[in-house]
């Protein structure tokens, strides 16, 4: 029986697994794999608080992660008031299916490893939990004592043992098209004919990644609708070399957090760890696999994993206050017009009235 096995190996899994390995008998199931691979819409742009949490590990970046080109602003377009401001971030643009793979590469030898597998159930076990998976069509099960949830927005673990929880969700849509547009840019658009969250494109290694977060009803039609309107703003589309579509969660209050219990815990996503205001999710992952691993070793785990995500949860909170600044259309126009941190641009390119 393994002292503590990991459902999921994002960035969150991964981080944990490597924390752990040594101090326990680990053991970690991900359907990612070298015959699946990343599968998930998300823009790849490491966010500044995401280079904390790898300062925080000791990890260091090989430059094969990093995409083409590195850009340093974000044209943010609202659609119905015609308004576009452009503002200074400081991302880094990675390719995240080898993000991912590396940081499994980082995970020590002394954990058992199960890539391309899918896990099907889960049961609570005397002494702990027995994790059924399928790897290559064949069944496969593993016995742990503690059992962790690092499975994302849809995790298994979260719906067996947390069933009653309910995050509110989106369904997140992306395609990849060949880049066709003059000059590359990242974007953030805001659509409320489309969604009362966001889209985003970016450029990136020769392609141009378009995505955006919709209300499951009809959301095709939402995302196709809003690639017509966003075309007579110059961007460029043609036809999609991929689409990818999964859940995104977007946590609505305190109470839709949800930790774990019983020898249970949940990371990053599957806990509701995600900014409500931008969906990013990387350094969540990274901050709570940090908080658990430190619990962990606590004579009361639960009890110190609760306290060390406390100041996670309050900062998630808090962002729900910045929410109605960038969603609600009047504040979000006041914002916008009022040019407030926004870069004054010298080429000439279209800023909005």
């Amino acid at each position: 029986m393994y002292d503590i096995a990991i459902v999921g190996l994002g960035p969150a899994g991964a981080a944990l697994a490597r924390l752990l390995a040594g101090k326990y008998k680990v053991a970690a199931v991900d359907q990612k794999g070298p015959a699946r691979g990343f599968e998930k819409p998300c823009g790849g742009l490491l966010a500044p608080d995401a280079q904390k949490a790898l300062a925080r590990l000791g990890l260091t970046l090989p430059k094969s992660l990093l995409a083409e080109p590195q850009i340093f602003s974000v044209r943010t377009i609202d659609l119905a008031a015609g308004l576009t401001r452009w503002y200074q971030r400081f991302y880094l643009n990675l390719d995240r299916a080898k993000f991912d793979q590396w940081m499994i590469e980082q995970i020590p030898e002394s954990a058992t490893v199960e890539l391309d597998s899918r896990c099907a159930k889960i049961e609570r076990i005397e002494g702990g939990f027995r994790v059924h998976y399928r790897r290559g069509g064949e069944e496969k099960q593993l016995e742990c004592r503690t059992l962790v949830g690092a499975d994302g927005a849809n995790s298994i673990v979260r719906r067996t043992f947390f069933p009653n929880k309910k995050i509110r969700s989106y369904v997140a849509v992306q395609q990849w098209f060949q880049d066709q547009n003059p000059n590359p840019f990242y974007s953030c658009v805001f659509d409320n004919k489309a969604t009362d969250c966001y889209s985003w494109s970016i450029c990136k290694d020769g392609y141009f990644i378009f995505g955006g977060a919709y209300p499951p009803k009809d959301c095709r039609r939402r995302f196709e609708d809003q690639k017509r309107a966003l075309e007579s703003r110059g961007f460029r589309f043609g036809a999609p070399v991929k689409t990818e579509a999964c859940q995104v969660l977007r946590p609505q209050n305190w109470r839709q957090f949800c930790i774990g219990g019983k020898g249970v815990f949940l990371l990053g996503e599957a806990a509701g760890f995600i900014s409500p205001s931008s969906l990013e999710g990387v350094s969540w992952a990274l901050n709570s696999a940090m908080a658990l691993a430190e619990a962990l070793d606590s004579p009361e785990p639960r009890r110190s994993y609760s306290l060390f995500t406390l100041g996670m949860r309050l900062r998630l909170t808090a962002k729900l206050l910045k929410c109605p600044a960038m969603y609600q259309p009047a504040l979000r126009r006041l914002v916008l017009r009022s040019g407030l941190q926004a870069l004054d641009l010298l080429d000439g390119q279209e800023e909005g009235e």
